[in-house]
């Protein structure tokens, strides 16, 4: 073993440290769910705007944002302070996020779209942010293969803690009898608060790996080279497909299982959060699975069954709530997988890419995934809803479907997914970046980057571990 495996394998992060780390997910997952299922009715409701202008200022947010994360993606890459690379960046982006969100609960009716789409790109910076400098620092702060499946799988475990708080916040207050605003303006409350307290954790009890890269100017040309390697490709490609099949899923749920299965909306509701909650068994375990067969085959494995999973879907007797509570645990335990296994192997090829290039580029392949999430999120909806009108089917409250278009809406609901996620599988066929071959890409790196003793004076100061400027190989 080489000196820099060694002190890697020395400094493996304890299950309490990889917990504190991982925390930050908590509020970013929180985020995500408000935003795709509460926020944009509370903004139509409450603001006096139609659900087009909603939906079009939160679309428009989106497509803005991407180029913004490719920015700050490359900015972070290419930061060096006494503090550390993504820490800075975490704790700047804590605050911003945060305060938009606080400008976002206290508008008041007749403010107009654009405070709502200011404060929204306000609110998606200090997202990404957070979000980017996150999953940047784990891909630094897990120096080999299997210490990433397992950062990676905390992160996403943790996540459903904030997913599952957004849903049960609204059911507590309604209980106590409180109204739908002061439940969403609970669920607000509840991400700003876990903003501050998760970020303040990381930020001064996560140490930091930083390598100094080989100083060159970023040019278009660089961009380029990278989109068009084979790895970026599949990645990119199979990242797209993967949140393609559940956000076709997510857009039809409810009026699958109301109008198909029979379901009331409440035993609906019950379904997705056991689909939700069985992330806290698909995560670890797919970590687990990827230390033994590898990433990529652990994620084809998911996919899989995933896969199988749909399909046994129409077979189930109707209305049955302990079968399909079974079979939501299952796809919902095997969509967390995708999650852990995208964002490690990301880190794997961005290692691959550093040691050719000797520059850094974790923030901005993470930036590159988050694109093509956001991309496929957009792209969910309008799909399955204009599937939806081309079948015929009425999604208005009181309406009665035809047979036919009920029969539509089971097939659109079954054979998108299992198209999209089963594509997202094969991406990674012929994909060579094995354990193996990322432990030697890992010595070489280490022998480049002569990792420091982690009691050096300087990570007493900072919690970081400094390595010297790469030198070309």
């Amino acid at each position: 073993m080489s000196k820099g495996n060694k002190v890697a394998a020395n400094n493996a992060l304890s299950i309490p440290a990889v917990m504190a780390f991982a925390s930050a997910s908590i509020p970013i997952a929180a985020l995500v769910l408000a935003i795709s299922v509460h926020l944009p009715r509370y903004f139509a409701s409450h603001l006096g705007l139609s659900l087009a202008v909603v939906g079009g200022a939160f679309a428009l947010v989106r497509f803005v944002d991407i180029p913004i994360d490719a920015g700050l993606g490359l900015a972070m890459d290419r930061t060096n302070t006494r503090f550390g690379r993504y820490r800075i960046w975490m704790a700047l982006g804590a605050p911003i996020l945060m305060f938009a969100l606080y400008m976002l609960m206290i508008s008041q009716e007749g403010v107009g779209v654009g405070y709502l789409f200011g404060w929204l790109l306000v609110m998606y910076i200090g997202y990404s942010c957070v979000f980017l400098s996150h999953l940047a620092w784990a891909g630094r702060l897990a120096q080999n293969y299997s210490e990433r499946n397992r950062i990676f799988g905390a992160i996403t475990g943790l996540g459903v803690v904030g997913a599952m708080a957004i849903l049960l916040i609204p059911v507590v207050v309604e209980r106590q009898g409180g109204t739908d605003v002061e439940g969403i303006h609970a669920m607000i409350w509840f991400i700003i608060a876990a903003t501050g307290l998760t970020s303040l954790l990381v930020v001064m009890t996560s140490r930091e790996n930083i390598v100094k890269d080989r100083p060159a100017a970023f040019t278009l040309g660089d961009y380029w080279a990278l989109l068009t390697r084979p790895n970026i490709l599949r990645l990119l490609a199979a990242d797209l497909f993967v949140t393609l099949g559940p956000g076709w899923m997510a857009a039809l749920y409810l009026f699958y299982f109301t109008d198909s299965l029979k379901f009331t909306m409440a035993q609906a509701n019950l379904l997705l959060m056991i689909y939700v909650a069985a992330g806290f068994a698909g995560a670890p375990l797919a970590a687990w699975l990827a230390n033994r067969i590898s990433k990529h085959r652990a994620l084809m494995v998911n996919t899989t069954i995933y896969s199988l999973g749909l399909i046994l879907l129409p077979i189930m007797p109707k209305g049955d709530f302990l079968v399909f509570g079974l079979a939501m645990f299952l796809v919902g335990a095997m969509a967390a997988g995708f999650t852990v296994m995208i964002r490690a192997i990301t880190a794997d090829i961005a290692d691959e890419i550093r040691l050719e290039s000797g520059r850094e580029w974790m923030g901005l392949m993470y930036a590159m995934i988050t694109a093509t999430s956001k991309l496929a999120s957009a792209f969910s909806i309008f799909l399955t809803f204009n599937v939806l009108a081309y079948i015929g089917y009425q999604a208005k409250v009181g309406t009665v479907n035809t047979p036919d278009a009920i029969r539509g809406l089971e097939l659109a609901y079954i054979v998108g997914p299992i198209i999209f996620v089963m594509i997202a599988g094969a991406c990674f066929f012929g994909y060579n970046l094995t354990a193996e071959k990322h432990a030697e890409i890992r010595r070489q790196l280490d022998e480049q980057d002569a990792l420091v003793d982690p009691g050096a004076a300087m990570e007493s100061l900072t919690g970081e571990d400094i390595a010297p400027a790469n030198r070309p190989a």
